[in-house]
């Protein structure tokens, strides 16, 4: 039921290879690294539906591509949660087009929108301090409280 394409990366016209999909400055993925195949997208259409693979299926190894950094490895593997195989695959699928170029279009831009996100490191949480008056407040709430459920107690005369 699906069709093989060759991976996003060879051009079968052609015997140079596609351009690199820039991510960041630092950052490129190699086209070649990306394979595709194409499914029978589910839900409503019609006749059309049943006779065209027009859902997209992008698969990239995430663990073994040489151009993620470590850190950008770990995080875009914690951040892919399900859509990720125990092999270390990310499966991103689409479906949402008509068109079988504008599924790999939008295929191809949420794994750059993923890997995009991976690559921009957290920002460190900086240490507060609770400030006078914040502290103030809470006493004061504590001794209103106490207050309260001391009236509620019964004493023995």
């Amino acid at each position: 039921m699906t069709e093989e394409r060759p991976p996003i990366g060879t051009r079968p016209d052609e015997s140079r290879p596609a351009a690199p999909i820039r991510i960041t400055p630092g950052i490129a993925l190699d086209p070649s690294e990306i394979e595709e195949s194409f499914i029978r997208a589910g839900g409503p259409g019609g006749q059309h539906v049943n006779t065209t693979s027009s859902a997209v299926q992008l698969r990239f190894d995430v663990r073994r591509s040489p151009n993620l950094p470590d850190d950008v490895r770990r995080r875009l593997e914690r951040m892919a949660g399900s859509r990720l195989t125990r092999d270390g695959v990310l499966v991103l699928q689409a479906q949402s087009h008509r068109s079988q170029k504008r599924n790999r279009e939008e295929a191809l831009a949420r794994l750059v929108d993923l890997v995009r996100d991976a690559a921009r490191p957290p920002v460190p949480r900086k240490k507060t301090r609770p400030t006078r008056a914040s502290k103030q407040r809470r006493l004061d709430h504590k001794k209103k409280h106490g207050a309260l459920k001391a009236l509620r107690q019964s004493r023995p005369d």
